[in-house]
Order: structure tokens, then C-alpha cells, then sequence
């Protein structure tokens, strides 16, 4: 039952967050945090107690460990959509992802007996994702009639006369931001940001093949950011952060499924191109327009079935 209500607010909710929020894309923090109060906060209470009675033997930390290790999970899940053929299921994935991710931190106050249908919940929201540095000025964000502070009276995401694709990448660079995908370098050398753009640029190109090789990557991204938010959301509502020994050390089954997923979903297009050269098969006595076909077709095969099963088995 606890698995089927965390697999809720993604499947359920993660389209009606998307059309609030493309609404107004600037206010996507805002529009978050009040969308996910309404419809997450009253269960989030009830799930905590749900979770006691499953480990009674379960102290503070424990229980806390808990709900941030299932969190984790859940946001590596439901935020898995993004590559190669799909992209346009990018903002969906990350409004999945989002609200696990909220939803996992309303489940944290939780259980330290704070209500989590409070307003107030909701401005600790921002501050905790960074957004504000108080609660005070995150519960005047909060208020739709007003301006957000720092926005120089201008409505945030009316978007000019921008056209939908730019809209649309601007919308997933503030998700990314929000999701904490997307941190500051924090001093890093030339080098490693190098680096780092590199490797994302290999992985992009790559998941144009094999779609599925995003997996492991937004996997590891994931897991990182929804630590960084659950260690501030234990330290905001407990005092401190707890100790590293009380989180799992073992290798989390969902990033082993990805890797495991990604290494099939580049094994087919290379097998089908040994077999292409192998026969040696021509289109118009041309062997390129063939290998256009057969990597489509396997990039398309490859990220259809692991969505048919993924949406499967949510149904």
C-alpha cells in the first residue's frame, strides 16, 4: 500500500502540475510548492503513520531513513523519461520527480509532528530549495496577487515574444534548478566544468541512439540532489542532519536496474549494426540511409518498450 500511495502523486499528478506551471513558468517554485501543499500535504501525515506501524521498532533517525531512502527511489523512478526520443516527456518526467521529491520532504515534517497541510509548509518549501532566504519573504511570494520579490514588476513567464521551443528549455532549466540536477559550480576549475559539459554532451548524443542510457546518468543526478534537499529539510526541521551511518551503503536497486537498462538499450542498435554490415543491406545502393533507419528504429523500439512496461506496471 505504501509503494502504490508514492507511486501516486507522480503518475496522477505530474500533467496537472505541468499545465500550472507552463502557465507561468517563472513561478515555478511558487507554483510547486502551493500545487504540492493542496494535493500532497494531507496524505503525507497518514503515510508517516502508516510507515510506524510497518517498523515499530523504528526510532527517529530510522524512520527518517526511511522516508528518505523510499524518497530517493521513487525520484530516480519517476524522473527516468528523459532521452533520446522522448523528449518532450522531459517536463512531465521532472514534474514527477518534483513532486516525490516535495512530497518526501512534507513526509519529513511529518514526522517530526509538524502539520503538513500548514501554509507555513510551503514557504519552508522555497527556502529549503533555495529559492528564498527566509520564510517570510516566501510566504509573500506565495500570495498570486503579488509581485515576486526581485522580478522588477514584470509578470515572471509571460515570455515576451519568445518563441514555444525557447519557452520550453527555459521551463526545463528552471526544473533542473529546482530538482538540484543543476548546482553552482562552487569554485570548480575550468577543467572540471569542462569536463562535466562534456560528458553531458557525450550522454545526449549517445541517448539519440540508445535512449536508455540516461538512466544511470539522471540516476546518480537524482539521487544527489534529493540528498542535498532531504539533508537540509532533516537539519531545517531536526536541528542537524543525521549521521551518514544511518543511510543504506548498499548499491540502490533502481540504479542497478538502470545500468542494467542502459546497457541493453546500446547493445541493440550496435548489434543491428553489425548485422546491417554483416548482410551487407543497401538502400538505393547507399549503406548510410540504412543505418539512419536502423538506429531510429531501435532508439524508438528501445525507449517505447521500457515506457510500456514502465507505465505497466504503475497501472
Amino acid at each position: 500500500m505504501l509503494r502504490r500511495t508514492r507511486a501516486a502523486p507522480a503518475a496522477g499528478l505530474a500533467g496537472s502540475l505541468l499545465r500550472e506551471v507552463r502557465a507561468e513558468p517563472g513561478r515555478l517554485p511558487e507554483s510547486l510548492a502551493s500545487f504540492a501543499l493542496r494535493h500532497l500535504g494531507p496524505g503525507a501525515g497518514p503515510t508517516v503513520a502508516r510507515l510506524r506501524e510497518a517498523h515499530p521498532e523504528a526510532d527517529a533517525v530510522a524512520l527518517r531513513a526511511l522516508i528518505t531512502d523510499r524518497g530517493r527511489r521513487a525520484v530516480t523512478t519517476e524522473g527516468a523519461f528523459v532521452g533520446g526520443p522522448f523528449l518532450l516527456l522531459i517536463p512531465l518526467a521532472f514534474c514527477g520527480a518534483l513532486l516525490t521529491q516535495v512530497r518526501t520532504v512534507l513526509e519529513i515534517a511529518a514526522a517530526e509532528g509538524r502539520d503538513s497541510t500548514d501554509p507555513q509548509r510551503a514557504a519552508e518549501l522555497l527556502v529549503l530549495q533555495g529559492v528564498y532566504g527566509d520564510t517570510e519573504i516566501a510566504r509573500a511570494a506565495l500570495d498570486p496577487a503579488g509581485s515576486r520579490p526581485g522580478s522588477g514588476g514584470d509578470r515572471p513567464g509571460s515570455g515576451g515574444g519568445r518563441g514555444r521551443v525557447a519557452a520550453f528549455w527555459d521551463l526545463i532549466g528552471r526544473m533542473t534548478r529546482v530538482l538540484g540536477l543543476v548546482t553552482p559550480d562552487g569554485g570548480a576549475g575550468l577543467w572540471v566544468r569542462i569536463g562535466r559539459w562534456a560528458i553531458l554532451g557525450a550522454v545526449f548524443l549517445v541517448g539519440l541512439v540508445a535512449p536508455l542510457v540516461w538512466l544511470p546518468y539522471m540516476a546518480v543526478g537524482y539521487y544527489r540532489g534529493t540528498t542535498r534537499l532531504t539533508d537540509r529539510a532533516t537539519a531545517f526541521y531536526v536541528g542537524s542532519p543525521d549521521p551518514p551511518s544511518s543511510r543504506s551503503v548498499r548499491l540502490d536497486p533502481v540504479m542497478a536496474r538502470a545500468g542494467l537498462r542502459a546497457a541493453g538499450s546500446v547493445l541493440l542498435p550496435t548489434v543491428t549494426l553489425i548485422l546491417v554490415i554483416v548482410t551487407d543491406v543497401r538502400i538505393a545502393d547507399g549503406r548510410w540511409p540504412v543505418v539512419g533507419i536502423v538506429l531510429t528504429t531501435s532508439c524508438l523500439v528501445s525507449g517505447g518498450w521500457w515506457l510500456w512496461r514502465h507505465y505497466r506496471r504503475r497501472s
